[in-house]
């Protein structure tokens, strides 16, 4: 054979075992599941998978199945948001036992993927919860997505998963020293990708909306340090997202955020002697909180907005240390 012909044959056998894997049946764990050499439990473990993670199926022996499974690498970005397959980490083939994965073809598998997401999101919110199933949440909720693209619980899943990402990498970002700068730029934010994937796939949804909200928290300075330039532009921001957003779930916290800006520039300007910004700021803030309290009255932001238009008409101070 010819070292053309053996090319030509290496790039068909390629080929065709890439197709196998496209056209072979995907599935995610709904529970954690020891990965064995050979379809016996007492042969070697080749490793551990956790909630969430995906198998390829590629054959199946009595009560077995095996499998490819994707296991993600150490100190990476989970595989779930992940692109670059080249990047996406380990991948491990051995045996599992056939329960407890649901596959694309598995009856309201969209449901029990997102029920079981939904248990693990709740394990990891109580105080001695299992450890990792933030990530268990995570991973689940990304494969409702992932495997029923269609469900009408695939834009709810594809948000939460990257609701769930955004508050884990807040919690970090928030706790470095770079959080207490005054401007946005001079601190890691966190990571656009998962919320701007949710955008593009569902726009015009309110998991859209959502997730363009959480995108504000990169915006936004970490100290004021008392100057009036981080809360008008704070307010602004705000603002712009109601009035481009006025049906979002976030609409009446984006307004209640840009009122109580605008009602702490009140003391700021004081501070700043500029006393007409000070009072353009009291009317824009009650404004705001009228439209609060008017436009969402059913919302919980709305009673909070009510709270500061009492103050604001009273004249009490909401920001710094004056007192009447």
């Amino acid at each position: 054979m010819t070292n053309t012909a053996k090319l030509l044959l290496a790039i068909a056998l390629v080929a065709l075992g890439n197709n196998f894997l496209l056209a072979a049946e995907r599935g995610a764990l709904v529970r954690a599941a020891v990965i064995y050499l050979s379809p016996d439990a007492s042969s070697n473990k080749l490793a551990e998978a956790e909630r969430g993670r995906e198998l390829i199926l590629l054959e199946r022996s009595r009560n077995w199945m095996h499998v490819e499974a994707l296991l993600g690498m150490a100190r990476t970005a989970d595989p779930a948001f992940v692109d670059d397959e080249d990047v996406e980490g380990k991948t491990v083939s051995g045996w599992v036992p056939e329960t407890g994965v649901v596959w694309a073809s598995t009856p309201n598998g969209d449901r029990i993927l997102f029920g079981a997401a939904v248990d693990s999101e709740d394990e990891a919110s109580r105080r001695h919860g299992r450890k990792g199933a933030d990530q268990d949440a995570l991973r689940l909720y990304h494969r409702v997505y992932d495997l029923f693209p269609t469900s009408t619980l695939a834009g709810e899943g594809l948000y939460r998963a990257a609701d769930i990402k955004w508050q884990i990498e807040k919690s970090d970002v928030m706790s470095r020293p770079s959080a207490r700068e005054k401007d946005a730029y001079l601190r890691q934010g966190m990571d656009e990708q998962s919320m701007k994937q949710v955008m593009k796939k569902f726009p015009g949804t309110k998991w859209a909306d959502l997730a363009a909200f959480h995108l504000l928290d990169n915006k936004l300075c970490g100290d004021w340090q008392g100057a009036s330039k981080c809360p008008e532009k704070e307010a602004e921001t705000y603002e712009k997202y109601v009035k481009e957003r006025p049906q979002s779930p976030a609409a009446p916290e984006a307004l209640y955020d840009a009122a109580s800006r605008r009602a702490a520039l009140i003391e700021i300007y004081k501070v700043e002697e500029q006393p007409k910004k000070s009072e353009e700021s009291k009317n824009r803030a009650i404004g705001l909180a009228q439209q609060l309290t008017s436009q969402y009255p059913q919302s919980d932001w709305s009673s909070r907005g009510q709270a500061l238009l009492f103050l604001l008409q009273q004249g009490v101070p909401t920001y710094g240390n004056a007192i009447q």
